[in-house]
């Protein structure tokens, strides 16, 4: 069966179809998916029915799979999968501030595959994605050429300050510098690379130079032109390009539940 690609809009996202993740890949569709993802940065499928071993079996076709450093290992069997759930006991959820997985790793990831299975009932839940090649394009030269000069530092502990507290035996807190603007190692293209879940602060710069700087980057990130929007149902799969996009998961449901799994493929260090 052909698969089929849907561009959701001209700047990022398209929907895939006539695949079914659960049952192994030929190399001509495993081809297609990845360029999918590189024309696209995050690419989504619907009706997947994949059990935690089919699911990480797809995500391992694309890389070594990527442990948490500091998230609960909720399935002990399985240290690869990071299972996404709220509900009316949740004092918050993960992924609700815009960012990029794991940034602050010294070698983020490469990507995200989340598999949900139960959205609200009432609707929510969306996850909005946005384009680090396009906010890159949209910076003017001059601005473009300052911040090729610089690195930021991303930290662990911005998004996770409650479990830094108190934490767990087996959770690890990471902190990079990195460059704020990184070339992409497969397509060539330049992103921006810092994210209002990670990055504190950019070294070479006075700490109040910094702070403006970066609250004016976040920004810019989260500008309503360079995002999509997916509309999650029961078994649906987002596919997303850490090296390209900075996402934010909408938590406008509480109390309702809303759970899923997540597999994460390792990356290299940004350059």
């Amino acid at each position: 069966m052909t698969i089929q690609i849907r561009t959701l809009t001209p700047t990022i996202g398209a929907e895939i179809g006539g695949i079914d993740l659960a049952g192994p890949l030929s190399n001509q569709q495993f081809d297609a998916i990845h360029q999918a993802l590189l024309d696209h940065q995050v690419i989504f499928f619907r009706d997947q029915r994949m059990t935690v071993a089919q699911h990480k079996d797809f995500g391992a076709r694309f890389g070594k799979l990527h442990i948490h450093p500091n998230a609960p290992k909720t399935l002990p069997d399985h240290p690869e999968i990071l299972t996404i759930k709220a509900g009316p006991d949740s004092k918050r959820v993960a992924g609700e501030v815009w960012h990029s997985d794991v940034s602050c790793d010294v070698e983020p990831p490469m990507g995200s595959i989340l598999h949900i299975h139960e959205v609200p009932e009432n609707g929510g839940g969306d996850t909005m994605f946005a384009s680090m090649y396009a906010a890159y394009d949209a910076l003017s030269p001059a601005m473009q050429s300052i911040l090729g000069t610089l690195t930021a530092v991303h930290d662990s502990r911005k998004s996770a300050n409650h479990q830094y507290r108190d934490p767990a035996p087996d959770q690890q807190f990471p902190h990079a510098e990195h460059p704020i603007i990184r070339t992409h190692p497969e397509t060539g293209r330049r992103a921006l690379f810092v994210n209002r879940g990670f990055t504190t602060r950019i070294p070479q710069l006075t700490q109040t130079e910094s702070d403006a700087l970066l609250e004016m980057l976040f920004r810019h990130a989260e500008t309503p032109k360079f995002v999509c929007r997916f509309k999650w149902q029961p078994n649906s799969v987002a596919f997303w390009d850490n090296r390209a996009v900075q996402h934010q998961a909408l938590w406008d449901y509480f109390p309702q539940r809303r759970f899923g799994y997540r597999v994460t493929i390792c990356g290299d260090r940004p350059r």
